[in-house]
């Protein structure tokens, strides 16, 4: 599947733990290994950095897409095989949507946090088909993950938009299963409508 093309998104932080950072590598790893392409958010910081690192140094094709304003502040990663500078937040998301055949949030904040939810929540609403995964290195999604059950017990959330999520504390087999979930030739997603 040497065609596959995975989203990571992830902190510009490396976080308090070397855990995070060991999982990043990990990823970025696997994915070179496996022929795949990473695309990410274009960054040089943090689990951004490190992932993209590792799967140049592995062989993978890495796609980087950051906005002006944070190419501007010298945080994009020159060192790419594609990086794409655009206008605004929301061109940087659904060009990595459109490059992407799958999605995996590694630990990050608010940004992270962002994107996958987005994703996500497009995913549940039908804008794609593409398989989305949480990986939950060192128990740091354990609280997001309770919280969720508690929304779908409260009546805000289905069962079946939670199951949408796939979540793994094992990078590798988080990887292979979402590769195994994506499409293989379907139609092209239409985020244009969002």
């Amino acid at each position: 599947m040497a065609s596959f093309s995975v989203c990571v998104y992830c902190g510009s932080r490396p976080g308090e733990l070397a855990a995070y950072a060991d999982a990043a590598h990990h990823v970025g790893t696997f994915v070179g290994q496996q022929g795949w392409q990473l695309v990410y958010g274009g960054g040089r910081a943090g689990l951004m950095g490190i992932v993209a690192d590792a799967a140049l140094a592995a062989g993978a094709t890495v796609v980087g897409v950051i906005p002006e304003s944070l190419m501007g502040r010298e945080l994009g990663h020159r060192g790419l095989s594609e990086l794409h500078v655009v206008e605004t937040m929301h061109q940087r998301k659904m060009l990595m949507a459109e490059r992407s055949d799958a999605f995996l949030a590694l630990p990050g904040g608010i940004g992270t946090f962002e994107e996958l939810f987005e994703i996500w929540s497009w995913r549940q609403l039908g804008y794609h088909d593409k398989p989305l995964g949480l990986l939950n290195v060192a128990s740091y999604y354990d609280a997001l993950l309770a919280f969720l059950n508690s929304s779908r017990e409260q009546g805000f959330m289905s069962a079946a938009q939670i199951d949408l999520l796939q979540v793994s504390d094992d990078p590798q087999v988080l990887l292979a299963r979402i590769a195994e979930m994506a499409p293989r030739a379907t139609k092209p997603n239409d985020y244009r409508r969002i």
